[in-house]
Order: C-alpha cells, then sequence, then structure tokens
C-alpha cells in the first residue's frame, strides 16, 4: 500500500465505522420508542380480553373512526390542536429541566377566560380582533397561575411536581367555580359560558370540520423547537435544565429563567384551552375537564422532546382518543379507556429508559 493511499483507507474504514454507529443509533431510538407503545397495545388488549372485550375488534374501531374515515380524520386533525399548544409547553419545561404538571389547570383557566371574554368582546369589536384579544387573555390568565410554583421553585427551591399539581386541583375548581357563579350564562338552565356563535369561532380549514387552530398548533410547537435548539435562549435553557450550578457559575440568571420557562409553558396551556373553545366547543360547562395535559406527558417523551417527532406522535394520540370514543360507545369500554392506555404506555417507557441504563451501566463496567 502507497502513502497516498493509506489515508484514504483509513478516512474509508471511520465513515464506515460511524456509519455503522449511526445506523445502531437510529435503530435504538426506534425500539426504545416503538417497543413501549407495542407492549402497551398488547398489555392494554391483555385486559380488554379479561372484561371480556374483544381488543383486535376495539382496535379496529380505532382505527376505522379516528383515522380512515372522512370524518373522523377531520375530527383526530382538529383534536390535534390544543394537543399540540399543551406538547410545546412541556417541551419548554421538560428541556429546561423542570416539571410543569399544572397544565390542567391552566388549560381550563385559559378556555374559562377565552369561554367568558369572546362573546362579550365580539358584540364590540370586529371578530378577528376579539379572537385575538381572547387568546392574549387567556395566555395570561395561564401565566399568572403559574406564578406561585414558578416563584418557589426560583428563590426557595421547593420541588415544583408537587406545588404544579397542587395548583392543577386549585386550578380546575376555581374553573368550575367561574362557570357556576362569575362566569355563568343566565339564559340557560345548565351551568356553562356563554356560547361563541359559530360564524364568530376560529375559521375552519378549507371546506372541512378542521379547525384552524390546528396550524396554529403547528407553528407554535416547531418555534418552540427551533428556539430551543437554534437560538442563545434556547440553549440557556437548557444549560440550566441540564447542570443548574453550572448555569449559576456561567453568570445566567437562574430564577429569571425559571419563571420565564414556567410562564412559556403554563402560557402555552392557556392557549391550548382557548383554541379549543374559540375553534370547536363555543362554551366551557361546568366540570368540564377532558384531562389533555396529563395524556401529553408520555407523549412528549416518546419524541425525545423534539418538537417535529412530537407532532407525530400527537397525531397517534388523537386517533386513539377519537376512534377510542367511538369504540367505547360500540363496544361498551369505558370512555377514559384511552387514559389507560397512555398511562400503560408511560410506565412501560419509564421500565424501558430503567432497563436500558441499567445495561448501559454494565457495559461501561
Amino acid at each position: 500500500m502507497s502513502i497516498d493511499t493509506a489515508p484514504a483507507a483509513g478516512a474509508t474504514a471511520l465513515d464506515a465505522t460511524a456509519a455503522v454507529a449511526t445506523r445502531r443509533d437510529i435503530q435504538h431510538r426506534l425500539l426504545m420508542t416503538l417497543g413501549p407503545i407495542l407492549a402497551a397495545l398488547i398489555i392494554a388488549g391483555c385486559i380488554l380480553l379479561a372484561v371480556g372485550v374483544d381488543p383486535l375488534a376495539y382496535y379496529g374501531f380505532v382505527l376505522k373512526r379516528g383515522l380512515l374515515s372522512p370524518l373522523g380524520i377531520q375530527q383526530t386533525l382538529t383534536r390535534m390542536a390544543p394537543l399540540l399548544f399543551l406538547a410545546a409547553g412541556l417541551i419548554v419545561a421538560f428541556r429546561a429541566g423542570m416539571w410543569n404538571l399544572g397544565g390542567d389547570g391552566q388549560f381550563l383557566l385559559g378556555a374559562v377566560t377565552a369561554a367568558a371574554s369572546a362573546p362579550v368582546l365580539v358584540e364590540v369589536m370586529p371578530a378577528w380582533l376579539a379572537l385575538i384579544c381572547s387568546f392574549v387573555i387567556a395566555m395570561l390568565v395561564a401565566m399568572i397561575w403559574s406564578l406561585v410554583p414558578a416563584l418557589l421553585r426560583a428563590y426557595q427551591g421547593v420541588n415544583e411536581i408537587i406545588t404544579t399539581l397542587m395548583m392543577t386541583f386549585l386550578g380546575t375548581s376555581l374553573a368550575n367555580v367561574l362557570v357556576k357563579l362569575m362566569f355563568r350564562d343566565p339564559g340557560t338552565t345548565v351551568p356553562q359560558t356563554r356560547t361563541l356563535p359559530v360564524e364568530d369561532r376560529l375559521p375552519r380549514l378549507f371546506d372541512t370540520t378542521i379547525t384552524s387552530g390546528l396550524l396554529l398548533g403547528l407553528v407554535a410547537i416547531i418555534t418552540v423547537h427551533l428556539v430551543m435548539t437554534r437560538t442563545a435562549f434556547g440553549l440557556k435553557l437548557r444549560i440550566v435544565g441540564a447542570n443548574p450550578r453550572a448555569a449559576i457559575h456561567a453568570g445566567l440568571g437562574v430564577p429569571k429563567l425559571t419563571i420565564a420557562v414556567f410562564a412559556i409553558s403554563a402560557g402555552l396551556a392557556g392557549l391550548a384551552g382557548a383554541v379549543d373553545i374559540l375553534g370547536v366547543q363555543g362554551n366551557v360547562r361546568a366540570d368540564w375537564n377532558p384531562a389533555y395535559g396529563l395524556a401529553v406527558i408520555p407523549v412528549v417523551f416518546l419524541a425525545r422532546m423534539n418538537g417535529f417527532a412530537a407532532i407525530g406522535f400527537v397525531f397517534l394520540l388523537s386517533v386513539l382518543s377519537i376512534g377510542g370514543e367511538s369504540a367505547a360507545r360500540r363496544l361498551g369500554v369505558p370512555n377514559h379507556f384511552t387514559l389507560v392506555l397512555v398511562s400503560i404506555v408511560l410506565i412501560v417507557l419509564a421500565l424501558a429508559e430503567y432497563i436500558d441504563h441499567r445495561y448501559n451501566q454494565s457495559r461501561k463496567a
């Protein structure tokens, strides 16, 4: 072998090694992502068998209603709108090393304030401006609601898991009180807010029932992904999440960044509530709580906090949600069985991550 060909051969060998390593990494990621989903489907199928329901029939109804029918796919895409906002908010918090588990409370307060303000505002200003103002109000209310856990985490070091969960229960109760008392529509016997007329809601896409809130959700999650991965602000948040002490030594204002993270995450949750009301529901009834916040958490983890991957998993969750509602009516399965399936995915994912971590440690040893 000549002197000239030796470096070329070495470079080729390095490229081949790198390609193999990349391929193995992709396979590993696919296994750690799709494996828990398949395992959860099998476990959920066993539960359905135990209660006397054919799992193949259940999953068949889910696919047929949530994905294969024209009306079903439109409802699936519409359901994605609030879920995308919630996923975007969780990505901000999780990448910064913080647990905002108060999404449901922030979602409901945003939804209630949007539902209460929009019918009033459309009477005094153009509908498009009223919608924008309602979105802003919902976002600000959710941000304010996150101040307590944010300040406690920033200046007292209080675990935000506890405080955000407590604020969720308080927020849910407060939202119900507001619907039943302050914002109740006096023209109805059912406790609910005033209904926003259909013509004043978010416009539909083309000639379908898909709300334009879907586009807003896509813009939100893609923007969050780009900010967290391509900007200096996102880098600061990721440094805080990776090592808060190193962030302090680097001169970063960790308390202010902590408050900013909670504000952004909660604001996106509030927008999720607003887009659901202003685009689909039109009002909020007492005791209404779709519990989207907790359902989205496994989606964000399966996506490895990647905004583009989260879009795909949010779509999968929407299919399960819409299809599960139809399957529940046809087969007599509880309507919340989808949440059971999502919970199983989260548990299996946690177990898979633990086993993978122990395996990697044993290999290094």
